[in-house]
């Protein structure tokens, strides 16, 4: 079941790249939006395309490079992922090369060499090298059929990773005015997008804006109190899988590290402050799926097209969704099932303040600030996450999504009037003088020294919450501070004020309805109870499967040490799936199976045919 003839020539049609996709890819339809991105470079047209990250962007640019006659320049800003690229096109019977700072100069001309014969189906170069002297002669000695600016956002100050490299590519155009741009990025508000088109001086370049969902991520946020515990039970209910724990500090990254490695996880903290070669010796255990969990600062992963990440913890509150976005957006690029977790807690959101608040422009700090306050609704949201996050990129979500933590726990009211009115009359009687931590203390009767020396034990409600965990309180003051019943005072130490709707509430016996706190535990007792409704033909179904998963993933992994390559390289966890699932037992079957190419199922599909065969005379 061999495909077609695919043709390199100048008028292309989606017949050639349909053979193309399922030759080198194993897929047999695109993804949304890529076959008309597909057409527009074909038609020779510039273009802008914003497509979640793990959405299929590549595809977008490399199937027109390996049907269009001469070689794609991919501009990528980081070095790391060139390399996994190229290594997972050359995987796929495609010729690719880099040139960046990582290749010495003989290695660079051996590349030159292969992009003046026509050799190459896409060269991948640093936004470094693209704008260095003498690149752009060499780039006119060769036959380009596109340029392929990707991580685009980098151009704009107004994006998340502003590189200034990147403000001198709009001499592309003026080069090369014949060769379509198509500039590619997972996230881009509108002004982004505008800055984007402008600086690469795009011609009426067709915009693309694929959804943002990613249905197969579940989102769950939960208040930032006992994280490494919380840390460590997640991670034990997603054994041998990879994640990545975000922090916003060198030294987190190194504390949870240590204190993940005590509990006999295999982790490792991966900062800038690490030595190139400690950062890359990581990376590589990381991505040969011979490490499990890298504790990082937001930089690592987007180096990484490392496909089988299944999970993604924030330790702390991220600055953007954009950032937030992206950085999720890590896990399950296969498409494979992926969970997602956001510790929250008010600390962050005023260290985050502190830190924006001091920046040296004016006028970006305000925009960071209201993106920071973004951030926060969608943390303290009691509605559907996802139809949050994708209503901040302008995509409605017409229903509830069923994947996140409000949805498969709805939040129950109840009358709040007594605790509201306990909470607002301590503000009070500290004058409005005291944030939030101190506020709970004195609600719940603390013996800490400061209290005393300050007279907060004299105070009339001082433990009158007592009866409250600290964890309760802050789940119903920063409900209160949403309801408008209570103002954070950012540039007064954070301190709590009251607002004239808090009059109403103390004076005027104006009811409150709040949230019910549920906790950690109770909502594990939750998904224990749904666990089992399943019936019990499913569940053996199930293990079953995960069994020859686990199989599959084994010898996968076998392979991938014999041939020097990552294992993700081989198969993604989603072929792997659908293979225990369908239990392909013939070449046409292996075929069948999304994911596997005609190149791969040479290389490596009969090893699988042979293995699921032998689990099955069990």
């Amino acid at each position: 079941m061999f495909v077609g003839k695919i043709c390199r020539g100048k008028r292309m049609n989606l017949d050639n790249a349909k053979l193309a996709l399922k030759r080198y890819f194993g897929y047999d339809q695109f993804r949304p939006l890529q076959a008309d991105i597909i057409r527009a470079i074909f038609s020779g047209r510039d273009a802008l395309v914003l497509m979640p990250t793990g959405g299929g962007k590549s595809v977008c640019f490399q199937i027109p490079a390996v049907t269009l006659p001469g070689t794609c320049i991919v501009v990528s800003p980081l070095i790391s992922l060139m390399k996994d690229q190229v290594e997972g096109l050359r995987a796929n019977g495609i010729a690719a090369a880099f040139i960046n700072s990582a290749i010495d100069s003989r290695e660079q001309l051996r590349v030159e060499e292969s992009f003046y014969a026509g050799e190459l189906h896409l060269l991948y170069v640093s936004p470094e090298k693209l704008v260095s002297g003498n690149f752009v002669s060499i780039l006119k000695r060769g036959k380009i059929n596109l340029f392929a600016i990707d991580e685009a956002h980098c151009i704009s100050a107004w994006g998340h990773d502003f590189r200034p490299e990147y403000t001198q590519m709009g001499m592309l155009k003026q080069h090369f005015p014949k060769v379509p741009v198509v500039a590619l990025t997972a996230t881009a508000d509108k002004l982004t997008r505008k800055d984007i088109v402008d600086q690469l001086k795009l011609e009426e370049p067709e915009i693309f804006i694929a959804s943002f969902d990613r249905p197969n991520l579940s989102l769950e946020v939960r208040p930032g109190q006992q994280r490494l515990q919380q840390i460590e039970d997640f991670v034990r209910k997603h054994p041998k899988q990879a994640g990545i724990i975000y922090t916003l500090s060198r030294k987190a990254t190194e504390d949870i590290a240590d204190k993940l490695k005590q509990k006999g996880f295999k982790a490792e903290a991966y900062h800038a402050g690490l030595s190139p070669d400690r950062r890359s010796k990581i990376q590589d255990h990381f991505i040969n799926d011979n490490l499990q969990i890298v504790c990082a600062t937001v930089a690592f992963g987007m180096g990484i097209d490392k496909s089988n990440v299944r999970w993604v913890i924030h330790y702390n509150l991220p600055k953007n969704l954009e950032g937030y976005y992206q950085e999720i957006g890590r896990a399950g690029r296969d498409g494979a099932k992926a969970d997602t977790l956001l510790f929250y807690s008010f600390a962050d959101v005023s260290m985050l303040r502190d830190i924006l608040q001091n920046g040296e422009n004016a006028a970006q700090n305000e925009i960071q600030l209201v993106k920071l306050e973004r951030m926060q609704q969608y943390a303290e949201s009691l509605a559907c996450r996802r139809r949050i996050l994708l209503a901040y990129f302008s995509e409605n979500l017409s229903e509830n999504c069923g994947n996140c933590d409000i949805c498969r726990n709805p939040p129950q009211s109840m009358d709040g009037t007594v605790i509201a009115q306990k909470a607002l009359s301590a503000v009070y009687r500290l004058n409005e003088q005291v944030p939030m931590g101190m506020l709970i203390d004195v609600l719940r009767g603390s013996a800490r020294r400061e209290i005393k020396q300050l007279g907060y034990d004299t105070i009339k409600t001082y433990g009158a919450g007592r009866d409250f965990s600290q964890w309760d309180w802050q789940h119903y003051l920063m409900q209160l501070i949403n309801l408008g019943y209570l103002e954070v005072a950012y540039d007064a130490a954070n301190v709590l004020r009251l607002t004239s709707a808090s009059q109403d509430v103390l004076f005027k016996n104006r009811s409150v309805e709040l949230i019910k706190p549920t906790s950690y535990k109770e909502r594990q007792e939750e998904e224990k109870a749904s666990a089992k409704i399943k019936a019990p033909t499913q569940l053996k179904k199930e293990r079953l499967r995960d069994e020859l998963f686990e199989h599959l993933r084994q010898i996968r992994k076998e392979i991938a040490q014999k041939e020097g390559i990552p294992p993700y390289l081989i198969f993604s966890d989603a072929t792997l799936e659908e293979m225990a699932f369908s239990k392909p037992q013939t070449e046409d079957d292996m075929l069948a199976v999304s994911g596997v190419g005609e190149k791969k199922l040479v290389q490596f599909g009969y090893r699988f045919i042979k293995a699921i065969r032998n689990y099955e005379k069990k």
